[in-house]
């Protein structure tokens, strides 16, 4: 089989492919063979174009995908065709990652905005994952594979191909009711091929997830109706043992009981409700070695606060946030930089379509007080409101409001009896995805004197083919507070210009190259200029999936403070004054097809007023279809003249998957961070014993890596089950 290529032709996008959905007299048996008659009722969507290693032929293994429904279900199957049947599975967990892997991902848009899509997943030995995205699919952090849903699927591999079959109830799904077209896009990763493809072309500069370019289904016979106020009731008990040694503070036994509901208001509406919800079966944070002078960023993975979670959490920008949801029952030890929950009484959210044109959101979270941690009982409430404005723009309001319910307000503003935040935004997004873009406008207030409490910014990116250009600035005023939000930096002004060029070599061995530069700029407001970066570097990417870059540039940061970089307690830095560095470096990834890939990547010269060199990445290898092996390390060694830091810092993360079936899966996660001077170690085993129903077990130690004594340590135990009502 062989493809012709063509002649690149942006307007190619533009052609918008169609199929349709049958009504279904009867269901399907569920075993992926796709040898019903029903499914040959369908126009199926295929003739999938290759977006990887070129995007100007047509794949020359192709992909067929049908639909069906009846009154309660969606019915998907899909016909793979493939060169043979050495397929890559990295494990049997579900939710795993598209990239490196052999898979057939289904994007769903019922409401046709092009911003938010369903996801819907399925590999050659019937592995599922689900997920959402949101913001268009624009980058890689749109997608959220942690939301979890109930669905069936399974697959079967034949001669040359392989095939899945999906029954999705509409129950799980959001969608406007009656409506006879859905949008609708798919990705498929095949591996013995080496290309990746999409049924609506996509250019290969743009996401593969990309929402700008979706095809359409035709339901025939009918439309899916809404099937009314539903409710699901996911009750867990739990029970943990605990102990702090470092304290000496005596054994801790504790019992939980408690649950969440969800209740479809229509068809495009969810109520989340939660009574004393437990999060311990969530996996633990990758740690990270920190030589900057701010707080690091940890995404959300607490299933609760995902679904919508963009039309809370995606105003301002990601280091200009007014809503983070981890700031919600979450707080820090101070001794291990862990985190640790701190308990949530209820929990009420609201979210999703409340017509083709506005998304609503509306959250009210009630926690408990952190006595050892300082922190009173706190009402979190944030509503949030989105507008579509044209193709795939939009306009949105937010407002938060945290509210002191104890007494633990103080002079020091550490327990503010309030804190609000108000803010508005705009999101363009073009039909062609040529121009995106953001601006935005909040304010915070508090029972403190008002002052410069302001912050503002303007995003705008333009991408063609052969050039992606981005330009951002942002003002944060000094006294602008978010509590809730993620906002590591006040009263700063920044500005950045990025640019890079992509080339499109004859080289079948590259399949595109090109040069970058960045350049960002920061402003005090009285002291004027203060940072500023300029790097630069090129870049190739390989017909084998690998890829390689080469960088270096210029950094000047003034510190206004003393600062010690490596964050040892050693000899801080005198602040204010400047240091001019010059630094260089690579980074490499290898095939991630091969049984062991690898990525490292190596920084090195000048830091603040001596030097710093920093080797990391990862090694992964896979024992298919049992699990893998992935060893992250990071190695920073910071040279300054004495009396300052003149130290090495090692971070070791080795994780270790093992998947005994596809719905019991063993994770142990080790943690050796020289920085803080703890070993963490974190092992999760979960047993899906039925659709959406898991019991987990947890054991996570805390060691000091001076003398391998004992911290804390603790093991949760605790099971949930998915009851439709």
């Amino acid at each position: 089989m062989s493809a012709q290529p063509m002649p690149f032709d942006e307007r190619m996008a533009d052609l918008v492919p169609s199929s349709t959905a049958a009504k279904f007299d009867r269901g399907i048996v569920l075993d992926g063979r796709l040898d019903e008659e029903v499914w040959k009722m369908s126009t199926p969507a295929k003739d999938f174009w290759e977006t990887f290693p070129s995007d100007t032929t047509k794949t020359a293994y192709d992909t067929e995908i049908y639909f069906g429904f009846d009154d309660k279900n969606l019915y998907v199957g899909a016909i793979c065709y493939v060169p043979g049947t050495d397929f890559v599975i990295p494990s049997l967990r579900r939710d795993y990652r598209a990239g490196g892997n052999d898979n057939l991902t289904l994007v769903f848009n019922p409401f046709k905005d092009k911003t938010n899509a369903i996801v819907f997943g399925m590999n050659p030995l019937g592995v599922n994952r689900e997920a959402l995205i949101f913001n268009g699919g624009e980058s890689g952090g749109d997608f959220r594979e942690e939301w979890d849903n109930k669905w069936r699927g399974e697959s079967y591999i034949g001669e040359n191909y392989w095939s899945c079959e999906l029954v999705i109830p509409f129950t799980s799904l959001r969608f406007p009711d009656g409506d006879t077209q859905w949008f609708f896009n798919s990705y498929r990763f095949d591996t013995q091929s080496n290309t990746r493809s999409t049924w609506h072309r996509i250019p290969q500069n743009q996401m593969i997830m990309s929402l700008a370019y979706m095809g359409t289904i035709d339901f025939i016979g009918g439309a899916p109706r809404s099937q009314g106020s539903n409710l699901t009731f996911i009750p867990y008990v739990g029970g943990s043992y605990s102990r702090d040694m470092e304290n000496n503070t005596p054994a801790e036994w504790t019992s939980n009981v408690g649950g969440d509901a969800k209740v479809g208001i229509g068809s495009g509406l969810n109520l989340d409700l939660t009574i004393n919800p437990d999060f311990s079966q969530v996996e633990v944070d990758r740690q990270v070695i920190n030589t900057s002078r701010f707080e690091i960023f940890f995404p959300e993975r607490r299933q609760f606060f995902l679904e919508n979670a963009d039309l809370f959490g995606s105003f301002g920008f990601s280091r200009v946030n007014p809503f983070f949801s981890r700031r919600i029952g979450v707080t820090r030890d101070t001794s291990t930089g862990e985190a640790l929950q701190n308990p949530i009484y209820f929990g009420a959210r609201l979210s999703g379509k409340a017509n083709d044109d506005w998304r609503v959101g509306l959250l009210n979270m009630q926690a408990a007080a952190n006595f050892e941690n300082g922190l009173p009982s706190y009402n979190y409430t944030v509503a949030a409101a989105q507008r579509l404005v044209g193709a795939r723009s939009s306009i949105g309001g937010i407002f938060v409001n945290k509210q002191n319910f104890g007494d633990f307000t103080d002079s020091t503003e550490t327990n503010l009896n309030f804190n609000r935040v108000a803010g508005i935004d705009y999101i363009l997004a073009t039909k062609d995805n040529r121009w995106n873009g953001k601006t935005f406008l909040h304010r915070s207030f508090s029972d403190r004197d008002n002052g410069d409490d302001y912050a503002h910014g303007l995003n705008l990116e333009y991408r063609t083919r052969y050039w992606n250009v981005e330009y951002d600035h942002s003002y944060v005023g000094e006294d602008y507070n978010a509590e809730v939000g993620f906002v590591p930096r006040t009263g700063i002004f920044t500005t950045s210009l990025e640019a890079r060029r992509i080339d499109y070599p004859e080289n079948p061995g590259v399949v595109n190259k090109g040069p970058f530069v960045n350049t960002r700029l920061f402003f005090d407001p009285e002291a004027g200029l203060t940072d500023r970066d300029l790097f630069t570097g090129y870049g190739w990417s390989y017909g084998n999936t690998a890829e390689f870059s080469l960088f270096g540039g210029y950094r000047y940061i003034f510190l206004f403070d003393d600062f010690d970089p490596s964050r040892t307690d050693a000899m801080p830095l005198p602040g204010n004054q400047g240091y001019g560095t010059y630094r260089a470096g690579f980074e490499f990834r290898s095939d991630r097809r091969k049984k062991l890939s690898a990525r490292v990547e190596a920084v090195g010269g000048q830091f603040f007023n001596g030097q710093s060199y920093e080797l990391s990445g990862g090694i992964n290898y896979r024992y298919q279809p049992l699990g893998s092996i992935d060893f992250r390390f990071n190695y920073t060694y910071i040279d300054l003249p004495a009396p300052f830091a003149q130290t090495g810092l090692f971070l070791v993360g080795p994780r270790i998957d093992l998947t005994f079936t596809k719905s019991l899966f063993l994770t142990t996660f080790l943690q050796y961070n020289d920085q803080i001077d703890n070993i963490n170690v974190n092992t999760r085993l979960q047993w899906r014993f039925a659709p959406v129903s898991d019991f987990f077990l947890v054991y996570t130690d805390n060691y000091n890596s001076l003398d391998f004594n004992v911290k804390n340590r603790a093991i949760f135990a605790k099971v949930t089950y998915w009851l439709n009502i």
